[in-house]
């Protein structure tokens, strides 16, 4: 993400202003993360038609200039990204700034809490094969509830039937393994 050869110049441009931050900078999930206090400030890199900043507890911030989106509506909490398209858009005081404020709402405290998990229930049509098989239901009783909920919801937010069965044929053998839809990008 940093590394990405296509925003190679942008990258780098980030990169000379985060310095300028005044923030410690540690290598968190393979990345440059800059920190205050060890609390997770900013981070940038390139993907495939932007590069961009993101404030981990950006939603607290007053954003004058609007340049602040959430990446992903309904998913992101507190996370905000600051996108650009060319080296032009870069703004070294407007960054500074941003970066200032995100400071001090972080030695303020503010923090969204974390929502209480909530079980998914299973759906008849599920209750029902595993009632007609009972090594999966079984497998399926032995996950932990987020991995639970993580299949159900994966199945059921299948928009057409053809997909919500072609969804539940693919995840059995995961279940029957014991292991968790996405624990493969958890490692």
């Amino acid at each position: 993400m940093q590394n990405n050869d296509f925003w190679k110049e942008e990258i780098l441009l980030l990169y000379d202003i985060l310095e300028k931050s005044g923030l410690e900078r540690m290598v968190k999930w393979g990345s440059n993360v800059y920190v205050h206090n060890g609390k997770n400030i900013i981070s940038y890199g390139g993907f495939k038609n932007y590069f961009a900043l993101w404030f981990y507890n950006g939603v607290f911030l007053k954003d004058p200039y609007g340049v602040l989106m959430n990446a992903q509506e309904g998913k992101t909490k507190s996370l905000r990204q600051w996108r650009f398209t060319s080296k032009s858009e870069i703004d070294e005081h407007k960054i500074l700034e941003y970066i200032r404020e995100a400071v001090s709402i972080e030695e303020q405290g503010k923090a969204i809490k974390p929502t209480r998990f909530v079980s998914e229930a299973v759906p008849d049509w599920m209750q029902r094969e595993f009632s007609s098989n009972k090594p999966l239901h079984e497998a399926f009783v032995k996950l932990t509830p987020g991995k639970q909920k993580e299949y159900i919801v994966f199945v059921t937010s299948a928009k057409r039937q053809e997909t919500l069965y072609t969804r539940w044929e693919k995840v059995k053998p995961l279940i029957l393994a014991g292991v968790g839809l996405n624990d493969r990008y958890k490692k």
